[in-house]
């Protein structure tokens, strides 16, 4: 029975055991209550860090933006251009971008992806990889900066101390037991202390000091002099690379452990001042680049400001056209009079309400642009202020010489210089990688002075013996007489160099990769400065046929005006006409507008457009430290011995400062000149204030304007047209006195009238001026040229900026 019950139990345990199997079972405990909320889910969810910085206040002042709805409540802030730079200038820790291209011309491959291709520039830059310690894996800032890579050429101080204890059995008998015990004892301690250097060269200097203490039981010991004996030495050491390692221009390349770390992992080890010197250079290189960028994304959003507002205004001049057509027709139509059937009053309100949108579209575009501008300033999107550009663009012709822009862009932009940096830093790394295929061979030597006795310091007895009682380690080491030296050679050589033919082969090709970039971004540049110049020329053709176009929309209206009111043409005619006069009166300023932009982008295709806005950039202070080394480094070469025939190693690598500013008198750069003619006057009238009306009524009993004034029904005076002025006076803009349009002639150019030539030469002609030969005063070209409009192309650095209104956010 008992038998029985047994295996009952053990078939039970057995098919329980294999029920459960190995499955994982959750721990039971006691105090448990059940709310797992404050875990699961825990390990995904999205945090925010902890991080508290402080906004800026441009951030936390800004209201709230004008709309067409809402544009109540602002001043109008009358901002040139210059003052725009400097404001950016002073906004810019971080280089804004507004992510838009005006102008789109020959492929930009190369030069797009040279400057700042990794992340956005900010003013920290060059400092960031003139600090970096080689360790930001990944990062643009991973390569070892210049302060890093001279480390290793620093002193080492290395020191070290231990003590021991040891007290442990031996396992000796018999005849051995008479010279040694059967536990050994011992007190132990080392002390050592040693300066080392690694020279330009690759010579390794070392000196060192190295004490020991030793107390044991040995019974070999127990007749000596002490029981206890101290030991110390000093020791130089010495090494010189003399072929591969060899020499100040490997070493100022690669760096003096290169060799080293080469023969443990075999890779490329080249990490040395030179090439930490080039790196700095190619990040002040994407610094200005990125300068340069800003500068022209401040002059574009600049000039599609001041579009937006003659956009605004040519809109408006329909607007108000289409909405007198169509009050005098529905007068006609009220009348019962001839020209009043309810079709034509259909078709003018029609052409009426399409300006209107197109003027609310336009007042939208205009907040558009302006909050660009202010973004771009590193302004609050909206201050209570209106941003109006005071400068009014050239319109006078301007014409670089060809061979002197192609020269100069292929020698100051900023592209070009980075990439000659990298030719230079794979010749620099080739000169390296020839080196490895030369034997490593080294010559070395030490010499040691030995001193030993009872105590480290005891008293001086002459030229006692060592370890006597009472005698110092250091009193037998200054004796002088237990001297050592060594000195040998260190050979290594690979079988067959494969490694390093490879790396050689490596750097090679790499050379050869960066030269045909080069070629290829010349051509590339070559390419931009054609299309910028001929979009130059384009520009300022399309400005005198829209300015044409312009003054012959309207006369065009007023000549159908004239006829309409004598029932001599149809009302379709004379809407068709005012669509074309707006039309005309926006292509001109866009093609006013590109004109100067064309002439901002031939600067920037060749390099000059910081220099052409006045900006050159320059270095941050150092510290005291800094000027102290470098005077005395300067007064060591002063000093120098200047040997004929002689040669420095490594070989020059630089060719002195780049040249931030031209002279253009030199005629060694094309900075553009002014033609001396006779340019045409621009019909241009003032800014209007983007403040629109509010929406009309049906039509009036009587012709009533959008403030709910009666309206005269005539036509405006032949030859000018009413805007408002920036000061809220009116002024009547049309063809300038002196000047008239020739239909006669072919081109249709504004012909100037009878009138001497020095009198209209300086009236309009006192700029300063970029043309050649001149790098300030007057610009020998008359006609519509003024301060303003040259814009001041040539800022001087002479004079001080304009200061900025209150709250112009002119600084942070």
């Amino acid at each position: 029975m008992d038998r029985q019950a047994r295996h009952f139990f053990c078939v039970l345990l057995a098919g329980i055991t294999a029920l459960t199997g190995c499955a994982p079972t959750q721990p039971f405990y006691f105090m448990e209550d059940g709310d797992l909320s404050h875990y699961v889910d825990v390990a995904t969810q999205i945090e925010y860090p902890d991080v508290e910085e402080p906004s800026l206040d441009e951030v936390t002042s800004a209201m709230a933006p004008l709309t067409v709805r809402h544009s109540e409540n602002y001043e109008v802030w009358d901002l040139s251009l210059e003052e725009a730079t400097r404001i950016t200038l002073t906004n810019s820790q971080v280089m804004r971008q507004l992510g838009a291209v005006v102008q789109e011309q020959a492929p930009e491959t190369i030069s797009r992806n040279l400057i700042n291709s990794v992340s956005v520039a900010t003013t920290y830059d060059p400092a960031l990889v003139e600090s970096a310690t080689g360790t930001a894996s990944g990062s643009q800032f991973n390569g070892t900066g210049t302060e890093a890579a001279l480390s290793a050429f620093d002193a080492q101080l290395d020191s070290a101390i231990s003590w021991q204890k040891n007290d442990r059995p031996v396992n000796v008998g018999g005849f051995a037991s008479a010279f040694q015990s059967r536990a050994f004892q011992q007190d132990a301690a080392n002390f050592n202390v040693g300066v080392s250097k690694t020279s330009a060269a690759g010579t390794q200097f070392a000196f060192r000091n190295n004490t020991t203490y030793d107390a044991n039981n040995n019974l070999i010991l127990q007749n000596a002099p002490a029981f206890s004996q101290w030991g110390t030495n000093f020791e130089t050491f010495v090494s010189q690379p003399l072929l591969q390692g060899a020499g100040a221009q490997y070493n100022r390349i690669a760096g003096p452990f290169a060799f080293e770390q080469y023969a443990q992992n075999g890779v490329n080890p080249f990490d040395g001042v030179m090439l930490a010197r080039i790196r700095t250079d190619q990040s002040l290189a994407d610094f200005e680049g990125a300068a340069r960028n800003l500068m022209r994304d401040v002059e574009q959003a600049y000039w599609n400001l001041y579009f937006t507002y003659r956009d605004l205004e040519a809109r408006k001049i329909g607007r108000d056209s289409a909405l007198q057509t169509w009050k005098t027709v529905a007068a006609l139509a009220r009348q019962g009079a001839r020209g009043g059937s309810a079709d034509r009053e259909a078709q003018a309100r029609a052409q009426y309400f399409q300006f209107k949108a197109q003027v609310e579209q336009g007042l939208s575009s205009l907040y558009t642009a302006e909050n660009r501008m202010r973004y771009i300033m590193g302004l609050s999107h909206t201050d209570g202020r209106l941003i109006r550009p005071a400068d009014e663009p050239t319109t006078a012709q301007v014409a670089f010489d060809w061979t002197a822009v192609h020269s100069e862009g292929l020698t100051r932009r900023v592209e070009v210089r980075k990439q000659k940096w990298s030719i230079k830093q794979r010749e620099l790394e080739l000169i390296a990688a020839r080196n490895h295929l030369l034997p490593r061979l080294d010559a070395f030597g030490t010499y040691r002075w030995n001193g030993g006795g009872d105590d480290l310091f005891g008293d001086d007895q002459g030229a006692a013996t060592p370890f006597s009682p009472g005698v110092g380690a250091f009193n037998v080491l200054t004796d002088g007489n237990f001297q050592e030296w060594e000195m040998g050679l260190r050979f290594s050589l690979p079988i067959g160099f494969r490694q390093q033919m490879s790396t050689v082969r490596h750097h090679q090709l790499l050379l050869a990769r960066e030269r045909a970039l080069l070629q290829d971004l010349e051509l590339e540049v070559s390419h931009q400065l054609g299309d910028a110049v001929r979009d130059l020329d384009l520009n300022y053709s399309l400005t005198e046929t829209n300015f044409n176009r312009r003054a012959a929309a309207q006369r065009e209206v007023e000549a159908v005006e004239t006829s309409y009111k004598a029932n001599r043409v149809t009302l379709d005619l004379l809407l068709d006409a005012q669509r074309r006069r707006s039309d005309a009166e926006t292509a001109y300023y866009r093609s006013l507008v590109d004109y100067n932009l064309a002439i901002t982008d031939v600067h920037y295709r060749k390099g000059s457009l910081l220099d052409y806005n006045g900006v050159y950039l320059a270095e941050g202070p150092w510290p005291g430290k800094a000027y102290f080394d470098a005077m005395r480094r300067a007064r060591q070469r002063d000093a120098s011995l200047y040997l004929d025939y002689g040669y420095t190693r490594p070989n020059v690598m630089s060719r002195g400062p780049h040249a931030q500013q031209t002279d253009s008198a030199s005629g060694v750069y094309g900075d553009g000149v002014i033609i001396d003619g006779v340019p045409y006057e621009q019909m241009a009238p003032e800014m209007a204030s983007p403040q629109d009306g509010e929406p009309l009524e049906p039509v009036p009993a009587e012709p009533m304007d959008s403030m709910g004034a009666v309206m005269e029904t005539s036509a405006p005076q032949a030859g000018g047209s009413l805007f408002s002025a920036p000061g809220g006076q009116a002024v009547v803009a049309g063809m300038a006195t002196g000047y008239e349009i020739n239909p006669t002639t072919e081109n249709h150019r504004p012909q100037p009238i009878a009138t001497p030539r020095s009198n209209v030469q300086m009236a309009s002609a006192q700029a300063e001026g970029r043309s050649e030969g001149t790098s300030s005063g007057v610009v020998h070209a008359y006609g519509a040229v003024t301060e303003k409009n040259e814009r001041q192309a040539h800022y001087t650095t002479h004079r001080p900026p304009a200061e900025a209104p209150v709250g112009a956010g002119g600084g942070r």
